[in-house]
């Protein structure tokens, strides 16, 4: 039982800082380009684009990517949860450490879902709630 719960605690940093990066690529698909032409840099943006052209490829597939940020968000959620009360270290110091590595992946992992919130409301609602 004591591996099993080492092995859990040992992946849960990772998988909340996978689904940070997972949901940044939201941020890119969707809210950059409209904050950037809801403040009058269209031009930023058409530059944006030829400097690299990757980023159109985020747009033409959000739902793939909302679809595994998504998955990874849940996975890293469950995670969490299932190691919130896994032993720490008896040494004072690395249980001190254990504690903050808890405390540190959660908050990752509350911006995660933010940004997450962020980019699903640019990719799915703004465009219904303030047609142009």
């Amino acid at each position: 039982m004591i591996a099993r719960d080492e092995t859990l605690q040992a992946q849960t940093p990772w998988l909340p800082i996978a689904a940070l990066f997972a949901s940044l690529s939201t941020l890119i698909c969707c809210a950059l380009p409209a904050a950037l032409v809801a403040m009058g840099m269209g031009a930023v943006m058409a530059g944006l684009i030829t400097a690299v052209p990757g980023i159109v490829w985020f747009g033409a597939h959000k739902g793939l990517i909302f679809a595994v940020s998504g998955a990874l968000l849940a996975g890293a959620g469950y995670w969490l949860w299932r190691a919130r009360s896994a032993p720490c270290p008896a040494d004072p110091a690395l249980a001190r450490a254990c504690q903050q590595l808890r405390a540190a992946s959660v908050w990752i992992w509350g911006v995660s879902v933010a940004l997450y919130a962020i980019g699903g409301f640019f990719a799915f609602f703004a465009a219904k709630l303030f047609p142009a």
